[in-house]
């Protein structure tokens, strides 16, 4: 993910990431199979990218001239970080013609799942059925400030605190989030969890690779897949797994 106001230090593992899609929704991603490699008609597919407060003042119409259909803004992190970019950068996309999302950086030791849920839907995680609103998102990944990967929780407590965090934004929202993570970091810190694939969308990001790499657990297929994190769109580079008119249903709810 496009990083804001601390450093990230990006490690080797880390290079494959992913955000988590819903079964539900499986209809809507090329039939619900899995794709295991960029497609070879990747051009035909809505593209998109994901900033944060480093992209600061984007140029929308200039990101919508080069193909973006669709982008996730980084509207907080933990319990007390807000994007100070976000209302230009996610009300910006959506004058562009751009659907847009928000996603929240988790940080577990911090505080509980559904403290920085609340705190996400309270600072521009709310989501809204005016076709326009991609699903909240959770980025949860290795820890960038510490050397302690899985944030010094358990598999057990992990768990359960991206079940609280999930519970409490499908209560103030209707919508189950997406997951972003990676598949080592998934299933290292939860210990291969299939408890969130049934109803939680993937969003598979994993560089300098055309193939998508092996999913987290539970998941057989991803949603959007973060392919690089540098290219024609400000941010990280996306794609959707399906056709514009299925993001457009995604976003509709």
């Amino acid at each position: 993910m496009a990083r804001d106001h601390k450093p990230f230090r990006r490690r080797a593992r880390a290079r494959t990431h992913v955000v988590a899609a819903a079964a539900v929704v499986a209809a809507l991603t090329a039939g619900g199979t899995a794709l295991t490699a960029l497609p070879a008609d990747a051009a035909s597919r809505p593209k998109g990218h994901d900033v944060s407060s480093h992209q600061k003042n984007v140029d929308w119409p200039s990101a919508k001239a080069k193909g973006a259909q669709f982008v996730y803004v980084k509207a907080t992190e933990s319990h007390t970080y807000r994007n100070p970019y976000f209302s230009r950068q996610y009300n910006g996309a959506r004058d562009a013609g751009i659907l847009r999302g928000a996603y929240h950086f988790a940080v577990p030791d911090k505080s509980s799942g559904t403290t920085q849920a609340a705190y996400f839907v309270r600072n521009g995680g709310a989501w809204r059925s005016d076709g326009w609103t991609l699903p909240p998102a959770l980025d949860i990944e290795y820890n960038p400030y510490s050397s302690h990967k899985c944030y010094g929780l358990s598999k057990a407590r992990m768990v359960n605190w991206i079940k609280a965090f999930s519970d409490e934004v499908k209560r103030e929202t209707g919508r189950r989030p997406v997951i972003y993570t990676t598949t080592h970091w998934w299933n290292t810190c939860t210990g291969g969890s299939r408890a969130f694939a049934a109803n939680h969308a993937l969003w598979l990001a994993r560089y300098d690779s055309a193939d998508a790499g092996t999913l987290p657990a539970g998941w057989s297929f991803w949603t959007f897949w973060q392919y690089d994190n540098s290219g024609s769109l400000p941010g990280d580079q996306n794609l959707f797994n399906g056709s514009s008119t299925q993001l457009k249903r995604l976003a509709g709810g």
